[in-house]
């Protein structure tokens, strides 16, 4: 068999083995998995290196405003050269709608946007306006284009849908096979604590960690869960960062909920503490929902360890701290005015191998789940996130014994912090494959930009997950309503 490029001498990793071995590979696909594989166009010498697929960023914002108009620092060209230096092969950012705006729209612009991306990419949805003609036609012609996905808020005036709204979205999604993410925390417990804050002059960075109790998203989490299960739909828990949160996830897994969840670097690594630094170095750090404290950090990696979350996902929002960005309200801005998010999807991987893998936490087999394998069903990229004949070739090889510190240069990002500046790691993503193109060698970008390209997704994979039958809509004791 003829090969344009064989990776021999490697250890191939996958989400459920690693084994040296070779891949051979042909017009952008994997063919050939073996022990060895000779030939080639070009030989890629991975010895003692790491084979694994490509990341999967599945939760990231670019070239997306925010509802009150402030665009993200990266366009798809530098965010996605950012998430290849991360040891991504693919992303999944987001295409949001505000009030107003039809799905078609929405579509249409950011298909403009993603034109310079290096990387394959596709979208989820986020639905803040469900209206009659979203609900019936523009969603479902969206998700015959293979947008199998969408987000929608429980907070945030001008996103939040409210439990009626969500119910709808969860209704049309279920019918059409997709699946609904959701920022879940509860949005009145987020304006009451504003309020008594503000009351007293509390306005600092800091106390933004105060304004979004834990409570807040504990609440939201189970509330979000249990309209799911009314609507016997799959559910996609965003960006967990309590324990309390975690547990319910685990809890109604556990029932046999179709439910699924994320995480982020930033909760494993980062503390409310750095809310706290002088002057207004802590509004760098502030994200929703917050960081929390030491003890949640470390609960948040047990939760990892044991299963309860499908994927670690950056959550990339990147905003300068200038006044493009977190101070386009002023230099002194309250934290409430403060641009909400921070940088993180060239962090993403390179943090979790090093504390995750070398460190002990989770095996390299779990890392390849949570950064690709996991993803690519949950979202239905078909030929992505895997090891195997008829997969696409998107690769990353990577150096597990290499030691750096990070820094705001290698992201590769239009940002001017990382709020991970200065972190130790072990592992380096050395080179990273896209369909069988090299996109980043020797620290290097080796690709043209554009050469990227749309991929549309299947259903949500809902093999386990059996769902919960509510005795409402049990056909024995329903009174024949026909409902579901």
């Amino acid at each position: 068999m003829d090969f344009d490029i064989v990776i021999h001498s490697g250890t191939i990793a996958t989400a459920d083995y690693s084994a040296r071995g070779d891949i051979g590979i042909r017009d952008g696909r994997i063919v050939a998995v073996a022990e060895r594989l000779a030939g080639g166009v070009r030989r890629i010498d991975a010895g003692g290196r790491i084979v694994m697929p490509g990341g999967i960023e599945a939760h990231a914002h670019i070239a997306q405003e925010s509802s009150s108009g402030i665009m993200t620092a990266d366009d798809y060209l530098s965010g996605s050269i950012s998430a290849a230096f991360g040891g991504n092969s693919t992303i999944i950012p987001f295409a949001a709608q505000h009030r107003g705006q039809s799905v078609d729209d929405v579509i249409a612009t950011y298909s403009q946007r993603a034109a310079p991306s290096v990387l394959d990419y596709s979208w989820h949805l986020i639905i803040t306006d469900p209206t009659e003609a979203v609900l019936t036609d523009q969603l479902p012609r969206a998700f015959a284009r293979g947008l199998t996905s969408f987000k929608v808020f429980m907070t945030y005036d001008l996103m939040n849908l409210g439990d009626g709204g969500m119910l709808d979205i969860l209704t049309v999604a279920r019918a059409h096979g997709a699946i609904t993410m959701v920022h879940a925390e509860n949005n009145d417990m987020v304006k009451w604590m504003n309020r008594q804050l503000a009351d007293r002059g509390l306005v600092a960075p800091k106390y933004h960690a105060i304004s979004r109790p834990e409570l807040a998203e504990e609440e939201a989490i189970n509330r979000a869960i249990q309209l799911a299960k009314l609507a016997d739909a799959p559910l996609f828990i965003v960006h967990v960062s309590t324990a309390g949160g975690a547990e319910i996830v685990r809890r109604e897994k556990f029932r046999g909920a179709k439910l699924f969840a994320e995480t982020c670097p930033q909760y494993l690594a980062l503390t409310r503490d750095d809310l706290d630094r002088p002057g207004m170095e802590g509004a760098k750090f502030v994200c929703s929902p917050p960081l929390r404290g030491a003890d949640t950090r470390e609960a948040l990696w047990h939760h990892l360890a044991m299963g309860t979350f499908e994927s670690v996902s950056s959550d990339h929002a990147p905003y300068r701290a200038d006044a493009t960005g977190k101070f386009l309200n002023g230099a002194e801005a309250p934290y409430p005015k403060l641009a909400n998010g921070m940088p993180g999807i060239a962090a993403r991987l390179p943090w979790l191998f090093s504390e995750g893998v070398v460190g002990g936490r989770i095996t390299l087999e779990h890392f390849v789940a949570l950064s690709a394998t996991n993803a690519a069903k949950t979202f239905g990229c078909t030929t992505k996130g895997r090891i195997a004949p008829g997969m696409d070739a998107d690769i990353a090889i990577w150096n597990p014994e290499a030691e750096r510190v990070m820094t705001l240069a290698d992201q590769h990002d239009a940002m001017d912090y990382t709020p991970f500046e200065g972190k130790r790691l072990t592992g380096v993503p050395e080179v990273v494959m896209n369909r069988g193109t090299v996109i980043v060698e020797a620290g290097a970008l080796k690709a043209e930009p554009g050469r990227g390209r749309f991929f549309g997704r299947a259903p949500v994979d809902l093999r386990g997950r059996p769902g919960v039958t509510l005795p409402e809509f049990d056909p024995a004791q329903n009174f024949g309503t026909g409902l579901r």
